[in-house]
């Protein structure tokens, strides 16, 4: 079947480079299933999880990583993920996760209940987004 090279880059630098077998990710025209040799494409992602499909000794396992948005690209069999975070299941701070979930609910809250306009809303959505993405792939590795 074959295989083709997954690399995660963020602001902070390279945070995953594996080989792989397959490759899911939300775009925002959908979700995307990655093979060997996929065709060339370039698209924004959601923020989501991306599944990888592991190919060598960890085969028959996946990793997950928690992106926060980005932009995929699918070239000459590497797959480049650029966003502006994004965590490995092992690098993920559950309690850090819970506590922003916790923050993010009652800022939406507030703004519902008290009609505060200093309030967010859309930004308060996108934090519990980012927040339970995180949290959902840290319970994957349980």
């Amino acid at each position: 079947m074959g295989s083709f090279v997954v690399n995660i880059v963020t602001p902070s630098g390279v945070i995953y480079d594996h080989e792989a077998k397959f490759l899911v990710a939300s775009t925002e025209a959908g979700s995307l299933g990655v093979l060997p040799r996929h065709a060339p494409l370039i698209s924004p992602l959601k923020i989501d999880a991306l599944r990888i499909d592991l190919v060598g000794e960890k085969e028959g396992t996946s990793d997950w990583i928690a992106v926060n948005g980005g932009i995929i690209e699918i070239r000459d069999n590497v797959v480049s993920i650029i966003a502006n975070s994004a965590e490995t299941e092992e690098d993920i701070d559950i309690s850090r996760a819970e506590e922003a979930k916790k923050r993010a609910l009652k800022k939406i809250e507030q703004a519902k209940t008290q009609d505060n306009h200093d309030i967010d809303l859309s930004r308060a959505e996108v934090a519990l987004t980012r927040a339970i993405n995180r949290l959902n792939v840290a319970n994957k590795k349980r």
